[in-house]
């Protein structure tokens, strides 16, 4: 069995409240549902909505997201203003802050990922080095838990 999972955007998006303390102008509701996640919790892919108002996003993990529908005004870290409509993309580094104002309202499919710890991230690279240099099978070590 390859792991390979099909589904279909028509997801029944459920309540997801922006922190309160973080709303800065209006009622905005969103909604989310996860569409997947890896098996080792580090990544997962989320359609999220909103509908208008101002506030304020702090980021716990990396996340890339691609707007669907709608539209949405970004101001970054240093006051820079940046509009976003259907087709475009943003990539939130892990501590990043943002500003959204959302006229009417957005809609976006986002990818997270929660980067691994330096060290674990040198361990991988390196097997992944050790791996491509002697080749799967050929007694290249075992590392990370591979077998």
């Amino acid at each position: 069995m390859t792991g390979i999972k099909f589904g279909s955007i028509k997801a029944d998006l459920k309540p997801c409240p922006i922190e309160p303390s973080w709303v800065l102008e209006g009622n905005p509701i969103s909604r989310n549902f996860t569409l997947s996640s890896s098996p080792d919790g580090t990544s997962s892919t989320v359609l999220w909505d909103c509908t208008a108002g101002r506030f304020n996003w702090f980021y716990e993990f990396d996340e890339s997201l691609h707007i669907l529908e709608g539209s949405v005004v970004i101001q970054d870290e240093s006051g820079g203003l940046h509009s976003l409509s259907a087709g475009d993309t943003i990539f939130f580094p892990l501590g990043a802050h943002a500003v959204w104002t959302v006229d009417t309202y957005v809609r976006k499919i986002a990818f997270c990922r929660n980067p691994l710890p330096a060290p674990i991230h040198f361990a991988n690279r390196v097997y992944g080095k050790l791996k491509r240099t002697f080749g799967a099978g050929s007694g290249a070590p075992a590392l990370l838990g591979s077998s």
